[in-house]
């Protein structure tokens, strides 16, 4: 993945190695982790995630070695908690 515009991609730090690690068959999320399993996110399209879904991410994230703890919620949250 590139953070920067195209004519800098020749610089070494513009670039993430990050990985899609679940999507969702309708698109409505995804899940994107870098291969250290140090970061890790959940990237939705409305403000507000299912709660059964979202602890279903959390449980296959932390099975393919993703820490939730460290997951922080976005003011908008969860719906149901």
């Amino acid at each position: 993945m590139r953070f920067a515009p195209g004519w800098l991609s020749w610089l070494p730090w513009v670039w993430g190695n990050y990985w899609v690690i679940e999507l969702d068959p309708d698109y409505q999320y995804s899940v994107i982790g870098d291969p250290d399993r140090e970061y890790f996110w959940i990237l939705s399209r409305e403000p507000k995630m299912d709660e059964a879904t979202y602890q279903g991410i959390l449980e296959r994230a932390r099975e393919k070695g993703f820490d939730p703890a460290k997951v922080e919620l976005s003011p908008q949250g969860v719906s149901g908690s």
